[in-house]
């Protein structure tokens, strides 16, 4: 409620931080809460949850380029191809269909019973939804005719999920961790965590045959496997994660840490093997990552 999300981009070559690059570039504010960002071709999708936008950058200059409204609180794009994609929203009962073109809504997916859509991953045409706030829902959608086909009861607020190479999605849920095999429609394997109370999150290595996951510490575990690892990959010594991701190529790893959540934020990168290489200072709470 402060209208101070910002963006910040790093060099990992270089080691080179450089914060409010959004403002820097536009001289507007990116406004209240930059809730994730999404890259496709050559643009960038910065979503804006509390403004209900979502601007459309330059990667490269960070230049407003566009931007896409009438949205009330949306959280993730994820894009089907040139000419559609689609935008879950924390208080809308539906997804927002847009063409990425002309940046114009250009119709809804109603999702009766489940007010809040958060992240979405694709296995051939279906695409499926996680329902966080207060549900505990994965919804199906056909992308060819955009509507819900199916749903899949999971735990108590599946918030991130990740498609890996063998074509299992995982799901982060309240308390744990799911692998679920999206033809079956089935989870088959859970990975209890003790967050008591707080977000799960998870991320796949460069290759996606390696699932990491926030549990006080961070644990790691080939995606194959049948259970949870015996001991972490990382010892975090009980702060508590904002964020987590790896890089697509080298695999290092990226851990947010929000402090009290009013101060720069910081994160702190490491290599495929858990070696620290830096720490960076960010804005305020920084929680989602993007590679380009």
């Amino acid at each position: 409620m402060y209208a101070n999300a910002s963006l910040s981009y790093y060099i990992p070559g270089s080691k080179k931080m450089e914060n409010n690059v959004f403002l820097r570039a536009n001289g507007i504010n990116l406004g209240d809460v930059a809730q994730s960002m999404t890259l496709y071709k050559d643009k960038a999708y910065l979503v804006v949850n509390n403004s209900g936008v979502v601007f459309v950058i330059d990667p490269q200059t960070f230049r407003l380029k566009g931007s896409i409204t009438g949205l009330v609180s949306p959280r993730y794009i994820h894009f089907i191809d040139d000419t559609k994609a689609y935008i879950t929203d924390l208080y809308a009962e539906k997804i927002s269909i847009v063409d990425p073109g002309s940046l114009q809504i250009t119709g809804s997916i109603p999702t009766p019973g489940h007010k809040s859509t958060e992240v979405m991953a694709q296995r051939d045409h279906l695409v499926f939804v996680t329902c966080w706030s207060y549900d505990n829902y994965l919804l199906v959608i056909d992308s060819r005719t955009d509507r819900i086909v199916d749903s899949l009861p999971v735990g108590h607020q599946p918030s991130q999920l990740l498609a890996d190479a063998a074509g299992m999605l995982w799901c982060a849920v309240q308390g744990g961790v799911l692998r679920i095999d999206p033809l079956e429609k089935k989870v088959t394997l859970q990975l209890p965590v003790s967050t008591e109370g707080y977000q799960t999150y998870i991320a796949l290595n460069g290759t996606k045959d390696t699932l990491y996951y926030m549990d006080k510490d961070l644990w790691r575990m080939p995606i194959e496997d049948k259970q949870a690892p015996s001991r972490p990959f990382l010892s975090r010594q009980g702060s508590l994660p904002y964020g987590l991701a790896a890089d697509p190529v080298t695999s290092d790893v990226y851990i947010s840490d929000a402090l009290d959540y009013m101060q720069m934020g910081k994160v702190y990168r490491y290599n495929a093997r858990g070696v620290p290489l830096d720490t960076l200072t960010t804005g305020v709470n920084p929680g989602f990552f993007c590679f380009k």
